[in-house]
């Protein structure tokens, strides 16, 4: 409140008159976290449609220039460098059982090297632990570990471009504690990255001369005391809000509500199954899935009547969120179309060995989902100093 209007002198009104002239620029503002979350999860199943490593190596160049240009500052939009350590580490993991859990070679592959062979008793028959290991072995193990590792960095740039905060205020009531626990849950990580680095420029300011593993035990004990600092805060914060409450739902409304979402999630899954797989009966493809989705949306309308919520300037969802959410959609229908290629190019047979070929339409696809890096309003500057 201003000095003139704590004395009692009514303030004047603003001044209306024309809108400020942006020079054609978009004014930063946050995009509606759950229109990051589809574009994500649309381009993870695209990339679930291919094993083509060039189309994958271009979905994770996409997802690194979408997170660049409209992340923030925040904790959560500091851990992408991470999921992209643990998609390497995915993948080499794929090639190592690939190689030390063998199945033999043919006379076509190419030989690289031979482990020491352990034989294997009876019973552990069809697999062999060591042995020859070909080329043509540690490339197919390697892409389905690199096809893995781009399914991680889809959610990797979801949690680092949306806001799992506001993402929570969006969710049905029936939904909120559900929702929160998984809130808390991906806000561990980026909280356990910021106090390392918290503690390191600590100890940087008090000289610290210890490196490598020893240096093990002057960081470790400080995190962890920093994360149950943190924990109490958090229950104490929970509990003063009364997370958990019954509310005013009876045992007969909860039952209800617990079997119209079982049977709701498992018309979803049957409707899933019948949409993948075509010798399915028609009666498990679009029609469980409708039935599931009608059943579900009636449990969260059922459960959500017991929590009472109310939500403090809502996100708004206008033409950038329908443009970021659609081409991650579009993308991912272009790729499940198989209009205008060869379904065998998004999956190369390494058998003869050969290179991979970049066919057009999921080619411009994926970069149709890279159109999000500019489509997104940018952050505030507010937004990119401390992102609250």
């Amino acid at each position: 409140m201003t000095p003139v209007a704590r004395a009692g002198v009514e303030a004047a009104p603003p001044v209306s008159g024309p809108a400020p002239d942006t020079g054609g620029r978009r004014l930063p503002r946050t995009l509606h976290p759950v229109a990051w979350w589809i574009w994500a999860l649309a381009l993870a199943t695209a990339v679930s449609r291919t094993a083509n490593p060039l189309l994958l190596l271009l979905v994770l160049a996409v997802l690194g220039y979408v997170v660049t240009a409209r992340r923030t500052e925040a904790p959560w939009a500091r851990g992408f460098k991470y999921y992209l350590y643990l998609a390497l580490t995915v993948v080499a993991i794929r090639v190592v059982f690939r190689a030390v859990f063998a199945t033999g070679i043919t006379p076509r592959d190419h030989f690289l090297f031979s482990l020491p062979h352990i034989p294997t008793p009876d019973w552990y028959a069809g697999i062999q632990i060591g042995g020859p290991v070909s080329l043509e072995a540690v490339l197919s193990a390697a892409t389905d570990g690199l096809r893995l590792a781009c399914m991680l960095c889809c959610i990797g740039a979801a949690n680092t471009l949306a806001n799992p905060k506001r993402a929570l205020r969006v969710l049905p009531g029936a939904l909120h504690e559900l929702g929160v626990a998984v809130t808390v849950a991906i806000s561990v990580a980026p909280q356990l990255v910021q106090s390392v680095q918290r503690v390191a420029r600590a100890r940087k300011l008090r000289a610290g001369r210890a490196k490598g593993l020893k240096a093990l035990r002057g960081i470790v004990v400080p995190v962890l005391e920093d994360a149950l600092e943190r924990s109490l805060r958090l229950a104490a914060a929970m509990d003063s809000r009364g997370y958990g409450r019954a509310g005013t739902a009876t045992r007969n409304s909860r039952r209800l509500t617990g079997a119209l979402m079982l049977l709701g999630m498992c018309g979803l899954c049957a409707g899933a199954y019948g949409l993948l797989d075509a010798t399915a009966p028609r009666f498990l493809g679009l029609p469980a899935m409708a039935s599931g989705a009608v059943l579900c949306v009636a449990g969260l309308r059922l459960g959500g009547r017991r929590i009472t919520r109310t939500t403090y300037r809502p996100d708004p969802w206008r033409l950038p969120e329908w443009a970021v959410a659609g081409s991650g959609v579009l993308s991912a229908v272009l790729l499940f179309s198989n209009l205008g290629y060869n379904a065998a190019e998004l999956n190369p047979s390494i058998y003869p060995l050969s290179w991979p070929t970049l066919p057009l339409v999921p080619t411009v696809a994926i970069l149709l989902a890279g159109t999000a890096g500019f489509l997104a309003p940018p952050p505030s500057p507010a937004q990119r100093g401390h992102a609250s």
